[in-house]
């Protein structure tokens, strides 16, 4: 069986990306390819893309991974219906119930009305 997926090229923390199709059982740096289709710089954003030879492949059951797929779309390749886009991601936070946001708030205390009780009580006591 085909992938279609992402092979890492370029200096360090600087990569390129060839998209490749290779077989799914290879690692994709073996570097037995069997055909490359496209380039992706993520750092402009550059796409060189062959969409024939994207969509042959493609018609003959070759798999993209997640990644490709969306890149593939992106770019007005049409995709099979058997081919599945990865769902957007939700953040969620481990332990929502502890956040400081969502505790119940505090009544915050009013010095206004501690303060006429005591000096109440204070002159009540004076004047006895």
């Amino acid at each position: 069986m085909l992938a279609i997926r992402m092979q890492r090229n370029g200096r360090s923390h600087y990569p390129t990306y060839r998209i490749v199709v290779q077989e799914s059982q290879r690692h994709p740096l073996s570097g037995r390819v069997v055909a490359e289709v496209g380039n992706y710089n993520p750092a402009t954003k550059a796409l060189t893309l062959d969409k024939e030879a994207v969509e042959k492949y493609l018609k003959n059951g070759a798999q993209p991974s997640s990644r490709v797929a969306f890149i593939l779309s992106k770019n007005g390749v049409k995709l099979p219906s058997w081919v599945k886009l990865a769902s957007k991601k939700t953040k969620a936070a481990k332990h929502a119930d502890k956040l400081r946001k969502n505790q119940p708030k505090e009544e915050p205390a009013s010095d206004s009305d501690g303060a006429d009780a005591t000096d109440a009580g204070d002159t009540a006591e004076n004047k006895e």
